[in-house]
This record gives structure tokens, sequence and C-alpha cells, in this order.
């Protein structure tokens, strides 16, 4: 077996990938224990509380571990792959005296280098610092099989001696999560008691209550083993310390939910919000769009009525500038922008993300309708790069696609104004002194009113209704 010295084994830290996160989950890997790697090539796709991105490991060398499962959620600054860049051969499958930390692939079957890398430049330094050694999953259970047996007056099987040794650490620290960890000490479950069945060892909110019901259920019965007061007898649970999870399905709350429901709540109460709607006839609007779809110069380009808004809300800032601000609270002062960072709201299978199209006040029809399709393609593939939902100024939000007429939108968070564009239906409607069936849509407005007064609101909401039905407007105001 090859020897390998402590300084030739490089730890790669999970980087912060999106300025200020603080953790991220590992949702693949793409090398095992005992693949080569090179400087650049993608170890792991994580996903952020804002998007999913592939990191690259920044050395060459041979893996010598991984420290999590995929599935795991890690904060920022914590080594999550050891490399040694010795030069060596790969490791040998680890012996019996070696703690089964991780989830290692077999090395004598070297599986192809994973894709190669998307994203750079998230190299960090080394360090020295090591976790401990987490047991495996049939350590830990056996061990708190085996205690549990103790505790209910049985004597231990032939077995019981061997994993009682070497699961010694565990009793000392089980493995979970400081959620559970709370929810044990709410219930007075001892962690040392109870069967973990999550990957690794670690012990869940399912195992925590599977303990705590017993053990609330349980008669005052005669026990022979020490600490009578936290036996827990094999008796029937109760039904009020649990749940039918056939009935329900918990989700973990993490990654974009998680940064939405905090973002929304921070939002929603700290900035005033006012939402004023206007339902206006965009018939000549939809015309536009299917002229435009003939015109050469945007043949290929994404043509749309979200297209004509966006260029809508555009002239109406412009018109109105002061709307394109945010809300400093530490220097009490509001921020004037002089340009528009506009952003679109869009539903992906994470979640709700909103990136943005840099400086779409300076852009053509033509550039515009290319950076949105460009933002859509990319946020359905799941790729949205962090650094793509950052410095938004205002927000458009489509509910219309849903079918829905309109709504009361949250501001995205630093933001001074978001609209909401409703379905655009066929309606009877009065056209020049007649009732006609004409394209009608509904727009909702919500701004903040420490930025933002209903007369400025108003007039931004009124000049985006008069664009649309108008679009020549789109040449006279611009």
């Amino acid at each position: 077996m090859t020897t390998m010295t402590e300084a030739s084994v490089r730890e790669f830290k999970m980087p912060d990938v999106g300025e200020g996160l603080t953790e991220a989950e590992i949702l693949k890997w793409y090398v095992q224990v005992g693949d080569t790697v090179t400087d650049g090539q993608v170890v792991c796709e994580v996903e952020t509380a804002k998007a999913a991105v592939e990191l690259p490991i920044p050395y060459d060398g041979v893996v010598r571990s991984l420290h999590f499962p995929e599935g795991t959620t890690v904060d920022v600054g914590t080594s999550i792959i050891a490399v040694d860049t010795s030069g060596g051969a790969a490791p040998e499958p680890a012996p019996a005296e070696q703690p089964a930390a991780q989830p290692a692939a077999p090395a004598e079957e070297p599986k192809p280098q994973g894709r190669q890398p998307v994203l750079v430049g998230y190299g960090v330094a080394a360090t020295s610092t090591k976790r401990r050694p987490r047991k495996g999953p049939e350590v830990s259970a056996q061990a708190s099989t085996a205690i549990q047996s103790e505790l209910n007056g049985h004597a231990p099987t032939a077995q019981a001696p061997a994993p009682a040794t070497a699961a010694a650490p565990v009793l000392d620290r089980p493995l979970a999560k400081p959620p559970v960890r709370k929810l044990a000490k709410d219930l007075g479950v001892d962690l040392a008691t109870v069967v973990p069945t999550g990957p690794d060892g670690i012990i869940t909110r399912e195992d925590v209550h599977a303990a705590a019901a017993p053990a609330q259920a349980a008669p005052a019965v005669p026990v022979q083993a020490p600490a009578p007061a936290a036996a827990p007898a094999p008796v029937a649970p109760a039904p009020v310390a649990s749940y039918d999870t056939a009935r329900e399905t918990r989700i973990p709350v993490k990654g974009v939910r998680k940064a939405t429901a905090a973002a929304m709540i921070g939002s929603a109460f700290t900035a005033p919000h006012v939402t004023e709607f206007v339902t206006v006839d965009v018939t000549r609007t939809m015309k536009l769009v299917e002229e435009l779809k003939q015109d050469k110069d945007m043949q290929g380009l994404r043509v749309n009525p979200l297209l004509l808004i966006a260029k809508a809300l555009l002239v109406a800032i412009k018109r109105n500038p002061d709307v394109n601000a945010s809300w400093d609270e530490a220097n009490q002062e509001i921020v004037l922008k002089h340009y528009v960072n506009l952003g679109i709201a869009a539903a992906t299978p994470r979640g709700l993300i909103v990136p943005n199209i840099k400086d779409a006040h300076d852009q053509t029809l033509p550039q515009l309708a290319q950076s949105l399709g460009e933002l859509v393609a990319t946020a359905r593939e799941g790729r949205t790069s962090p650094a793509a939902m950052q410095g938004g100024t205002v927000t458009i939000t489509n509910v219309g696609v849903f079918g829905v007429d309109t709504g009361t939108p949250i501001l995205n968070p630093g933001e001074s104004a978001i609209l909401a564009v409703g379905a655009i239906r066929l309606q009877p409607w009065v056209h020049k002194g007649k009732v006609k069936p004409r394209q009608v849509t509904t727009l909702a407005l919500s701004f903040d009113h420490r930025l933002v007064d209903g007369e400025l609101g108003s007039k931004v909401l009124a000049d985006v209704a008069a664009v649309l039905e108008q679009p020549k407007r789109l040449i006279t105001w611009a």
C-alpha cells in the first residue's frame, strides 16, 4: 500500500459561489475515491440558495476521500474533498482498522473523469483542518440496538461485544443535525438510544419521533439496566407523538426555496408595499407582435407580448427615472439608479428565481429579445448563475402564463417596483363608441412607498398602459 504524507493531501473547501452565501447542497459527485483529477476538472455539482453550479478542483492529484455524500448541505469553508497531490498511486481499499467515513466507490475500477469545467475560479488555499471520521450506518445502528437491548433488560447476543466497542465514539456524540438535536431535547429523547436510519448513520427527525413515542407511552416496568427512568418499553406508539406518513409528506426547506422564503419575508415586512391596478386594451400591441414575428430583423429571436411589455416598462422608467431607486437603510439614503437591470421572474424546477438583464435600458428591441430568450432558456435548464440574479433594479412577473388575471406581487429585495402582467384575453370592450371584442389585460404595479409615492407610482403604471394601448409611443416617447 502506498504511504501518503499529510503534506501531500490537499483539502478543497466549499467555496462561496454567490457572494455571501453560507451553505450549499451537494447535488452530484462526478468523481469517486481513487479517480485521478486535473486542475480545472469539475468534481461536483452543488446547489446554493440561488442556483446550481459546478465546482472545478484547483489542482492535480488522486481523490483520497469524499467527505460528504450527495444530498448533504455543507457550510461554506468546510472541506468537501481530499486530493493526494504527491503523484503516487491511487489509495487501496481501506483496511478494517480505518473508519468507514466516506461513501467511497471501490478503487479497483476507476470511473471516467467528470464533465469538463463550466465555471472556474473557485480554488482555495490548502488547509490542514481535519474532520472527525463518521461511523457508517451499520456500526451506529448495531451499537444503538445493543444499548436498547441492555436498557430493556435483554442479554446481548454473541455478536454484540465487537460493535459495542467500536461504536464508543458514536455514543459520545451521535450523528444528528442541529434541528434534530433540538427536537430530541424538546421531546426528552437521549440520542444515544436512538436507532439511526439516515445515510452514514445520521439520526433523522423520524428516528427521534419513533424513539419518543414508546418513551412517552411506556408504563413503569422493572428493568435490570441502570438509568431506569430513560428506559423505553416496547409498546404501541402514542398517536399524539407521531404523524401518519402515508397521509403527509415532509419536504426539507433548502436551496432556492429557503432563500426565496427568507427574501419574501424580509421584503414584505421591511418595505411598505402599495399595489395599483389598471386594465388596458392591448389589441394594437398584439398586432404589432404578429408583425414583428415576420420582420427579417427579428428572425430567430423570441418575439412575444412580454418583449413589448418589457420595452414599455423601460420607456416608462425613462420618463419617470425616480422610480428606479433603492433604499439604503444603514445610511438613510435613497440611491437613484441611472441604469436598469430588468429582472424577469422565472419558475424553475428548483423554485422561483429572478435573473435580470444587465443595462436593459441601452438595448435595442432585437437585443432585448435575444436577452430575454437567453435568460428564459438558461433558467429552464437550471443553469442561471448567481451573478445573473444580483443587482436587479425593477422586475416583471408574468402571471398571465398561468391563466391568472392579476395579483399583488411582492418586491424583489432591494428593488423599488415590480410589475405583474395578467392573462391577455378577448373581452367585450368599448372601442370608438361601440362594444367590440378586444384583447385586454390587467397590469399590477407594486412599489416601495418609502421611495415611490402614489403620484409617481401611478404615472409609471399609466405610462406602461399607454404604450401598450398605443405602441407607436415606443417611437414618440423614446
